[in-house]
């Protein structure tokens, strides 16, 4: 393996409206690319994590939506979290995988060993574009192997702190979230998607998030 830097293009989102650009990171030749999967997989065998509230594929919505009584004034809508890699705050989430990994009992010397590995990966953070290199300030690496379980411990985190609150408040009937989109359903009679945005875009500064309502019965 010859290390280079990660290399960036953009694919057009051709599903939605003001069709954007999604960054895509090749991540395959970076110095730490086979770190990241170590990490990831020590994650995996040391402190799984839970998944309470995500869905694996598009059988498990269904599945999900099944098993969900509907009523008339019930309404679907669905939230994407903007820019998700870039905006996961990585200090804070250390904090939280350093309690994660304490809470699962894993003897210090480990800790201590995986810790170091999630410094290492994390300020490896850079990539190269039209032959420039590119950092980034703060967030995750796009297309490292461990960005997806790293936004998952911080995602699960504060569902873990606030969804319950958000639920009640919001009479939500049914939560589901697949990586950065979220499916809900909340009972249209008692709160409105304007409501629930403001409060979900106040979970954390550094996480946005935009909505999608059902018309005409139908949700994209």
């Amino acid at each position: 393996m010859n290390p280079s830097a990660p290399s960036i293009k953009e694919l057009i989102k051709i599903h939605k409206e003001d069709q954007p650009i999604r960054p895509v990171v090749n991540w395959r030749n970076a110095p730490a690319y086979f770190l990241s999967k170590l990490f990831t997989n020590k994650i995996n065998h040391l402190s799984p994590l839970p998944y309470a509230f995500n869905i694996r594929n598009a059988h498990d919505l269904i599945q999900n939506l099944n098993d969900t009584q509907m009523l008339p004034h019930y309404t679907f809508v669905s939230l994407d979290i903007t820019n998700l890699y870039s905006n996961i705050p990585v200090t804070e989430t250390k904090i939280i995988l350093t309690n994660m990994l304490k809470h699962q009992l894993v003897d210090s010397q480990t800790q201590q060993e995986i810790l170091r590995w999630y410094d290492v990966i994390t300020k490896q953070n850079y990539f190269s574009h039209n032959k420039n290199i590119i950092i980034q300030q703060d967030g995750l690496e796009m297309g490292a192997p461990s960005s997806g379980i790293t936004a998952e411990i911080f995602l699960q985190h504060l569902a873990h702190l606030h969804l319950a609150h958000l639920t009640h408040k919001h009479h939500i009937i049914n939560y589901c979230r697949y990586v950065d989109d979220i499916f809900l359903i909340f009972d249209s009679n008692r709160t409105c998607i304007q409501s629930i945005l403001k409060d979900f875009n106040a979970l954390h500064p550094e996480l946005q998030f935009t909505a999608e309502a059902e018309k005409h019965h139908a949700l994209n």
